[in-house]
């Protein structure tokens, strides 16, 4: 686990952010090169990329902050700190690094001074693809619109463009160590050091006699998602794009095979991540974007005219 992959003039850049961004830049560079191949505009998708990264970290941050569990700890950031632990040792909690408190009664870490914007601050972790993809999708809707690029062709770009980004942005979820997966004892499952977000969930479901030992092998979740996700790009690229019949196929593809992958992976995860109806944020918001594609699909999909009968 890294979850700061390198700082740069004493500044950390978070592993998930950095793999984030550079998920964005091959994403556009894939669009770039189907604009030029289809005779587009290529700087069109150029300005659409860096506006949907923008509108996608606001609407990821968002939907953590709203959905994934953690909004009172928000809350209590602003209000009393005390009631917010953090998954440290007494050594890193006390560093220059956190600057925390350690409660040797309870054996917790917790902020030592109150931040009423801790929820605004995005690069240090807590983004959701869901929220991202809602936010991103908005801000192509208005831009596509003015600049008066096809609509759904531009769709059916993203349908391979997302899940390569996506790829590269799990990878940063490994590296940080969210997104972490059940018990598991395959010979891939894999282990997060003590502190880490997987030891303070087995920890705190007694599944782990604390925080602060390495955890329990767990399915990575993330590794599944990110190969699932390229595959997904393959398929909607190489497969679905060179025979689709409408334009917005290869869109309504890409929601429904990544719901479906999504919907499947949650029952791994183990992370918090807010629910309803014992069923996860993620998966509600799946069974949405399925139905959302079924309604593309018949709005879309040209109607083939059956030939008359003749009468007998």
């Amino acid at each position: 686990m890294r979850p700061e992959l390198f700082s740069l003039f004493g500044v950390g850049f978070p592993a998930y952010f950095v793999l984030l961004v550079t998920g964005f830049m091959f994403a556009t560079a894939a669009g770039v090169l189907w604009a030029r191949r289809i005779g587009q505009n290529p700087d069109v998708i150029v300005d659409l990329g860096i506006a949907m990264l923008l509108s996608g970290v606001v609407g990821s941050r968002i939907l953590h902050v709203l959905a994934d569990g953690h909004l009172m700890d928000y809350v209590h950031l602003c209000t009393d700190p005390s009631l917010v632990d953090w998954p440290l040792d007494a050594r890193t909690c006390v560093s220059a690094a956190y600057g925390g408190t350690w409660d040797a009664a309870t054996l917790r870490c917790h902020p030592s001074s109150t931040d009423c914007f801790a929820w605004a601050k995005f690069w240090a972790g807590g983004l959701t693809y869901y929220g991202g993809l809602i936010g991103a999708t908005v801000t192509a809707i208005f831009l596509l619109k003015r600049d008066r690029f096809p609509f759904w062709k531009a769709a059916d770009m993203s349908g391979f463009a997302i899940p390569i980004g996506l790829a590269f942005g799990r990878v940063g979820c490994l590296l940080a160590g969210c997104c972490f997966g059940s018990a598991s004892h395959l010979p891939w499952a894999i282990s997060f050091p003590g502190g880490s977000a997987a030891s303070q969930a087995q920890a705190k479901a007694h599944e782990l006699a604390s925080e602060r030992l390495v955890s329990l092998p767990v399915h990575p979740t993330q590794i599944y998602e990110s190969l699932g996700s390229l595959a997904l790009a393959a398929i909607c690229l190489f497969v679905v794009h060179p025979r689709k019949r409408y334009d917005g196929q290869v869109f309504v593809v890409f929601l429904t095979g990544y719901a479906v992958l999504r919907f499947a992976l949650e029952f791994l995860r183990r992370d918090e991540r807010g629910g309803l109806i014992g069923m996860s944020t993620s998966q509600l918001i799946g069974l949405g974007l399925v139905a959302a594609a079924a309604a593309i699909h018949f709005w879309r999909c040209p109607k083939v005219s059956l030939p008359a009968r003749s009468a007998s």
